[in-house]
């Protein structure tokens, strides 16, 4: 794995958690619309269960799902803040962590930092190689 794949998966694994939220509200809305049909006349005991419930059951199943993920982005987040700590030249890892930690873009990093977006372009270049070194150690002590 590239030093680059390595630190995208906290970007990707927010991006399916946020997919995974507009589910949720999207169910939460076709709930609201589900009614209940009152009848006086017996029901079958072997019929199946209702839309709603059957809605409110994916819903809840979708929430423990985003919770899941949720923890995973919380261990995928704190192993790449391992790694970035392990970069010595600080401005490196202030890039590194703008743009893989807070998903920031690179104007805005740039913006910030007081850089051309050309020089974060550089930084970025070198902080990523320094990653790639860190990756081979550790994946050489595993």
């Amino acid at each position: 794995m590239t030093a680059k794949e390595f630190l995208s998966q906290a970007r990707i694994i927010d991006l399916q958690i946020d997919s995974k939220i507009a589910q949720v509200e999207q169910l939460n809305l076709l709930a609201q619309k589900c009614t209940a049909t009152i009848s006086d006349m017996p029901k079958n005991p072997n019929r199946g269960s209702s839309k709603l419930e059957d809605t409110v059951c994916k819903i809840v199943d979708l929430q423990a799902e985003i919770n899941r993920d949720i923890n995973g982005l919380i261990d995928i987040k704190q192993k790449i803040i391992l790694i970035i700590k392990q970069v010595v030249n600080t401005e490196l890892q202030i890039v590194l962590e703008k743009r893989y930690l807070c998903f920031e873009s690179w104007k805005d990093i740039s913006d910030e930092m007081n850089y051309s977006k050309q020089h974060i372009y550089r930084l970025h270049s070198t902080a990523l190689g320094e990653v790639d070194k860190i990756l081979k150690d550790e994946s050489r002590i595993c």
